[in-house]
């Protein structure tokens, strides 16, 4: 067990960003298209957390000409150049799903103070 833990110790980045459930993040992710190499920009709101440690994954939803685009993010991922909050919201639920079948206002989540 030990021999695991140190394993996933050594892929583990060590400025992991303290994103919670229902922050609006800004995602740079690193993309390759034949030998060059970008960054994209994803923003949306953080609908889940999932598991912990190293397979540590974050939710991301955003509304993209009018239709829902969610993505996943494993947190400790070399193709994760950083994430920024952009603002931080106030929910009282553990997974925002319920976001998914609104849209406008009723989808909006409230700042936290």
């Amino acid at each position: 067990m030990d021999l695991m833990k140190a394993l996933a110790n050594q892929y583990m980045k060590e400025n992991a960003p303290q994103v919670s459930v229902g922050d609006t993040v800004r995602v740079h992710v690193k993309i390759k298209e034949g030998s060059r190499e970008r960054i994209q920009v994803f923003e949306g709101t953080v609908i889940a957390k999932k598991h912990g440690g190293l397979e540590e994954t974050i939710t991301v939803r955003r509304l993209s000409y009018g239709v829902g685009c969610e993505k996943v993010f494993p947190l400790h991922s070399p193709l994760l150049e950083k994430i920024e909050v952009v603002r931080h919201g106030k929910v009282r639920r553990a997974k925002l799903y319920y976001l998914r079948s609104r849209l406008g206002k009723s989808a909006k989540v409230k700042e936290k103070v």
